[in-house]
């Protein structure tokens, strides 16, 4: 799970993601297309997703096509976010409650 925190960490990974989500299934030279950035550019953070396994490669005849994987995301959201957002609200109570308790500072 480290891999793939460290490869979301950055904005240009994240942006090649959106872009695969709306849009699976592209080579290298189409998503070179909808970014601002240099065709090794690409390669590098491509390489970076596919070792946090969020990019997955097939070949089809001789193109390289890039493929979202979402199953690393869904992990992460069921062991951080979801777990997380069920406890908002008692999380939330609980800091009312301990606001309410304290006295305002002069």
């Amino acid at each position: 799970m480290d891999e793939v925190f460290k490869a979301l960490a950055d904005p240009s990974r994240r942006r090649l993601l959106d872009e695969l989500h709306s849009n699976n299934a592209q080579t290298l030279g189409e998503l070179c297309h909808h970014l601002d950035m240099s065709r090794q550019a690409v390669t590098k953070h491509l390489r970076m997703l596919e070792r946090a396994n969020l990019v997955v490669v097939l070949w089809h005849g001789r193109e390289k096509l890039h493929y979202l994987n979402p199953v690393p995301l869904n992990q992460v959201a069921e062991r951080w976010i979801d777990k997380h957002q069920r406890r908002i609200p008692l999380a939330l109570s609980e800091l009312e409650s301990g606001l309410e308790k304290t006295e305002p500072r002069k």
